[in-house]
């Protein structure tokens, strides 16, 4: 069978997609391979969520379309939210993309891999896609650690954002599905689990469910084997009493709330058809610490959105003091045709919007710096993730307050007893801090006892293939699921 490879891009929900689709070829007995030059096809899953996101995803095509001409590749197929964006756009500018398959035509891949002749495209694409347990995964993570997508689209109305026209309505899987799924994972040897979704906290409500995310938290974290369960994305007006009240009770999961604000600012929140403001906000995050002292707290602003002056902005920043969040993402407001943000007026300059950026992630890393610096001389539970690639340092890990591929590292300086392996949870002490990384001391005991690392999963090579244009995504490696 032909070798396949996969650039996935954008976010963890893109790689699930990214996934799921290899998971298919796996299948049918394709052979997948990191090596663009060594590919008969290769597939790039793309991003469209932001300018600087279509612009990667645009250099990368044209990348591997390089390797028709002087690589093993005959096949291009170019998959994702560009592709519902820009589906004849792709096909009419770029001639050598073969086949395009939106984020509804998933289960497509095998007809985009083996078609032949003149159609480049699905006659008509499916009804909204929604994976189940049974669907084939190869995951793209490492062995001790998976995402689970528990929902697809959005019904929110945030006039900055094209992703309910990219994604559809919002959709929740089947609670029973995701159970099993998790369940399979952690058989498999994950030991660390990620909801993802446009918005967790909306899970269940389409199934008639009262508070499904705590729900569906309480009974994943009765799996055993399981080690740190987390959810990422999270609506701000729903973060219910009863959500807080789970997180804080169960032990295996993160007491991690990710949830992007965009602003503070009342009249910036209201063009952006999100509503509230910083009272409510800290109302929220004073709840949460309430319940969990030693909550982590990560956010999203947007900064430059039309008619954002420089009292919202200053608003914004004595909001950042005041609500003191572990970790804090600053994008620059892209503007997005068919958003309803497009048409607005008072569009901020672009020189204006970075300075912003740049001041307010000036300030985000005085209160990460300051932060971190508590943390010396503490001991914590450390996931090893293996060798120090960045740095001198022996080995990174990472605690439970730092989400995979989003924040932070552990780096490990020295250890005690058996060198660690990728997998392992072990005891460390912090010794020093940067502005958001950690250095730590690794002791010899496990967390949670002496549990042996996750098992190896056999190898069927790194699928994933890295760009020259990206480096969001960590080396691939196994089984379909």
């Amino acid at each position: 069978m032909p070798k396949v490879g996969m650039v996935s891009l954008g976010c963890p929900k893109n790689l699930v997609d990214s996934e799921v689709m290899l998971g298919i070829l796996a299948g049918r007995g394709y052979e997948l391979t990191p090596h663009a030059e060594d590919a008969e096809i290769i597939i790039v899953n793309t991003c469209s969520f932001i300018d600087p996101a279509k612009r990667e995803s645009i250099e990368t095509i044209l990348e591997m379309a390089e390797y028709k001409k002087q690589g093993a590749a005959k096949r291009l197929v170019v998959a994702g939210c560009l592709v519902e964006r820009y589906r004849q756009d792709l096909l009419q500018e770029i001639p050598e993309v073969d086949f395009v398959l939106g984020t509804n035509d998933l289960e497509r891949v095998l007809e985009a891999c083996e078609g032949t002749g003149e159609r480049r495209t699905v006659d008509h694409p499916f009804d909204p896609y929604l994976y189940t347990d049974f669907t084939p995964r190869v995951l793209a993570t490492p062995s001790y650690s998976a995402y689970i997508k528990i929902a697809e689209g959005c019904d929110h109305p945030c006039s900055f954002c094209v992703i309910p026209q990219m994604r559809g309505r919002f959709r929740s899987r089947r609670f029973e599905s995701v159970v099993r799924e998790a369940e399979k994972l952690v058989h498999a040897g994950v030991r660390e689990l990620t909801l993802v979704g446009q918005d967790t906290t909306s899970y269940g409500e389409d199934l008639g469910m009262r508070d499904g995310l705590a729900t569906l938290l309480g009974q994943l974290a009765r799996i055993p084997d399981l080690v740190w369960l987390r959810f990422l994305y999270v609506y701000p007006n729903r973060v219910s009493d009863k959500l807080i009240e789970t997180v804080a009770s169960e032990p295996k999961i993160c007491k991690y709330f990710d949830i992007p604000l965009q602003h503070s600012s009342a009249p910036v929140l209201k063009r952006m058809r999100r509503g509230s403001h910083e009272g409510q906000f800290l109302k929220m995050l004073e709840r949460i610490r309430l319940a969990m002292p030693e909550v982590t707290l990560r956010t999203t602003m947007i900064v430059g959105f039309p008619g954002e002056t420089e009292v919202d902005f200053a608003a914004l920043l004595e909001f950042v003091e005041a609500a003191q969040f572990n970790h804090l993402g600053v994008f620059l407001y892209s503007n997005e045709e068919k958003s309803g943000a497009c048409q607005l007026p008072d569009q901020v300059p672009t020189a204006a919007a970075r300075k912003r950026q740049r001041r307010l992630m000036a300030a985000q890393r005085r209160i990460s710096r300051r932060g971190l610096r508590r943390k010396i001389g503490k001991v914590f539970p450390v996931l090893v993730e293996g060798r120090s690639e960045e740095t001198d340092l022996l080995f990174r890990g990472r605690l439970e307050s730092q989400a995979p591929e989003i924040d932070g590292h552990i780096l490990i300086n020295d250890f005690a007893g058996a060198a660690p392996r990728a997998g392992e949870f072990r005891w460390a002490t912090i010794t020093d801090s940067s502005d958001y990384d950690l250095v730590a001391h690794l002791g010899a005991e496990h967390f949670l006892g002496p549990a042996p690392a996750c098992p190896t999963r056999p190898a069927l090579g790194l699928v994933q293939i890295q760009p020259e244009v990206s480096c969001q995504l960590p080396a691939a490696g196994s089984q379909p699921l």
